[in-house]
C-alpha cells in the first residue's frame, strides 16, 4: 500500500517501551460527499473505522470496525487499497506509540443497521453523516480542543485533501 505522508512527533525515547496500534478506516463516497463519523461532543469528523485485532485481516476489520461505528455494511468485493498514514509519537503510558493506519475507498449496502459503539464512541456521540470533504477538514482543523488528538484530526484533514487533489471530489 503506498505511504500517504508520515506524522513524526520525534517526541518519544528511542528505545523505549514501545506500543504499536494498527486501523484500518474507510473512505466511503456517495453523491459526492463522503461517509464520516461526527463527535457532536467536540465536533470533529473521523473516517469510520479503528483498530486492527490480533491477527485480524485489514479488510475485516474495515469491515467490522465500519459496520461498529457506522451501521454501513461494506461489501467487500469493493475494498481497493488508497494509502497508508504512519504516526509515531510520545505515547501516554508507553514511550513510544506507533499507529500505521490503513485507508481504503469501499462501497456499502444501502441499508443502515444499528451502531455497536464503544463507551467512549457513545460518550462523544458518535453518529454517520456524509458531508463534503472540505467541510470536514476545515472543522477538524478549528476543533482543535482538549481531550482529542490533534495528530487523528489533522490526520484524516490531510487524507481528505488527497482524496479532493486526485479528483475523488
Amino acid at each position: 500500500m503506498r505511504m500517504l505522508f508520515e506524522i513524526d512527533k520525534k517526541d518519544y525515547v528511542i528505545g523505549g517501551s514501545v506500543f504499536s496500534r494498527p486501523s484500518a478506516r474507510g473512505i466511503i463516497i456517495k453523491n459526492g460527499k463522503i461517509a464520516m463519523v461526527h463527535s457532536r461532543k467536540y465536533d470533529y469528523y473521523k473516517f469510520p473505522g479503528g483498530g486492527i485485532e490480533g491477527n485480524e485481516r485489514k479488510e475485516d476489520a474495515l469491515i467490522r470496525e465500519v459496520l461498529e461505528e457506522t451501521g454501513l455494511c461494506v461489501v467487500r468485493e469493493s475494498i481497493t487499497e488508497y494509502g497508508q498514514v504512519h504516526r509515531i509519537q510520545k505515547g501516554t503510558k508507553e514511550d513510544v506509540f506507533i499507529q500505521d493506519n490503513y485507508y481504503f475507498l469501499c462501497s456499502v449496502e444501502d441499508d443502515v443497521k444499528q451502531q455497536t459503539l464503544d463507551e467512549y464512541e457513545a460518550d462523544e456521540g458518535f453518529v454517520l453523516e456524509y458531508v463534503t470533504p472540505k467541510f470536514a477538514a476545515d472543522k477538524n482543523r478549528k476543533s482543535m480542543v482538549d481531550g482529542v488528538s490533534k495528530e487523528m484530526l489533522e490526520r484524516d484533514a490531510k487524507v481528505l485533501e488527497f482524496l479532493m487533489q486526485e479528483g475523488y471530489f
